[in-house]
């Protein structure tokens, strides 16, 4: 199951590099992820805002798995989650293949692989 992960994985990445250009890493990936999820093109963000970007694609990828409930949006338009359950705890590496899954899922749920 891992090394098909990691197969699926490496096509997603070699797709977004070949449609951005350069060597992309998960945190890259997330971040286009959330960039996606939020939907307002191209505008100026701040560190934290950065961050909450990544915090879109990680409930936007976990929410399958049921540890999240989308809510809606705010006034300004970002989305909001409702945390269902903890995260069970998990080694880094646990953790990575765990995203990359997601990743995978989301990618080919979306006809993007």
């Amino acid at each position: 199951m891992q090394v098909e992960v990691n197969i699926e994985f490496q096509k997603v990445k070699e797709r977004l590099e070949k449609q951005f250009g350069s060597d992309i890493d998960l945190q890259g990936i997330l971040f286009l992820v959330g960039v996606q999820e939020l939907g307002k093109g191209k505008i100026k963000l701040s560190k934290n805002e950065k961050l909450d970007i990544i915090h879109i694609a990680i409930c936007t990828l976990l929410e399958p798995f049921g540890f999240y409930t989308f809510k809606g949006l705010d006034e300004q338009g970002w989305p909001h989650w409702e945390t269902n359950e903890k995260l069970p705890p998990l080694k880094p590496m646990q953790q990575e293949q765990f995203v990359k899954q997601a990743l995978v899922d989301y990618f080919k749920s979306n006809e993007l692989l």
